[in-house]
């Protein structure tokens, strides 16, 4: 096929979002070239925009760190994929346009029963939560789970996977309707606004407490995430929009053994990145043709209102993922 010269992104300029044209990104050996259906909105797209989440050394520019759509051109060390594959994709950056390259490894097939479009929304949170709370926390089927943030992109992927494999999951959320939704999807929901949520997360767990809490807020919350969990009981830390710095009570880790952890996913290796897709692969994906997991779409924009996505996911007014949804130009055959 004949690919056009140029195509339709979107970027950062003074903190705005500004669609453009940019010329058609080259594939490396190791990478490809895919034709974006849709791209997954995330919080650190939003945080890039406010220049607080730089794109690592050599990613492009433009936000985006996952994608789904129909590989058109290939590097020269690629086996696996062919033109005209359909996958979903993780991302160092350039989502958010009508093409992007990718490495290899970082692709995967569309589950079956999945939309080209919906599959947008599975990458980050799912290369995030598998990688965090199952591989790094190495949480098992019977314990308990605290996360924060219960309906965002990454709370409602982490209540799917706990519930498909046999682990209890407690949310907070910021209202009662946000409450009802995780319940929904089989979460025990804790609104925070109206509730203390360690004395409920207490209640609920009859005074043990929980093994892992997956914490996105950071600053005064890692104190009190500490005192909800149960001896042996680990704690990740993958964002700090509460504030990058906490003050704990090193006896009471000490005393009860707990484990204090955390990562960043964009900046991690290729190979890293490729050993957790062949993961999820093989034991996530197949989840999807069962019906024991599903995308939770919270709304689908075309690619000229992302900043209408971000000022949504701002507000904290989304349940589920926003997607981009991006109809690129005809090519010709």
């Amino acid at each position: 096929m004949t690919l056009p010269g140029d195509m339709r992104a979107v970027e950062i300029t003074d903190g705005q979002l500004r669609l453009t044209t940019r010329p058609l990104p080259e594939p490396k050996a190791d990478e490809v070239l895919i034709r974006v259906a849709a791209a997954g909105v995330n919080r650190p797209d939003v945080m890039q925009r406010l220049g607080r989440y730089p794109p690592p050394p050599g990613a492009s520019d433009l936000p985006g760190l996952e994608v789904s759509g129909t590989i058109v051109a290939t590097g020269a060390d690629v086996t696996r994929w062919r033109i005209g594959d359909t996958v979903c994709a993780l991302l160092a950056g350039g989502g958010y346009a009508e093409y992007a390259t990718t490495p290899d490894g970082q692709c995967l097939p569309v589950p079956a029963g999945v939309s080209m479009v919906d599959a947008a929304s599975l990458p980050e949170t799912y290369f995030t939560v598998w990688s965090n709370l199952f591989e790094r926390a190495y949480v098992c089927e019977g314990e308990t789970v605290l996360v924060h943030g219960g309906t965002s992109g990454i709370g409602v992927t982490a209540i799917q996977l706990c519930r498909a494999f046999g682990i209890r999951i407690l949310v907070t959320c910021g209202s009662d309707a946000k409450c009802r939704a995780a319940t929904a999807l089989g979460a025990e929901a804790i609104n925070y606004n109206s509730e203390d949520f360690v004395e409920r997360v207490k209640a609920l767990t009859e005074g043990k407490g929980v093994d892992v809490v997956l914490d996105m807020v950071g600053g005064s919350y890692v104190a009190r995430n500490l005192s909800l969990l149960a001896e042996s009981g680990r704690h990740v830390s993958i964002a700090i929009q509460g504030g990058n710095k906490a003050e704990i009570n090193i006896f009471d880790i000490m005393r009860k053994r707990l484990l204090i952890t955390g990562s960043t996913l964009r900046a991690r290796s290729t190979a890293f990145k490729s050993a957790l897709a062949l993961s999820l692969e093989r034991e996530v994906w197949p989840l999807f043709a069962t019906g024991e997991l599903t995308p939770v779409i919270d709304s689908r924009l075309p690619l000229a209102a992302a900043g209408q996505a971000h000022a949504r996911m701002e507000a904290g007014a989304h349940v589920g993922k926003i997607l981009l949804e991006i109809a690129p130009r005809e090519i010709l055959p």
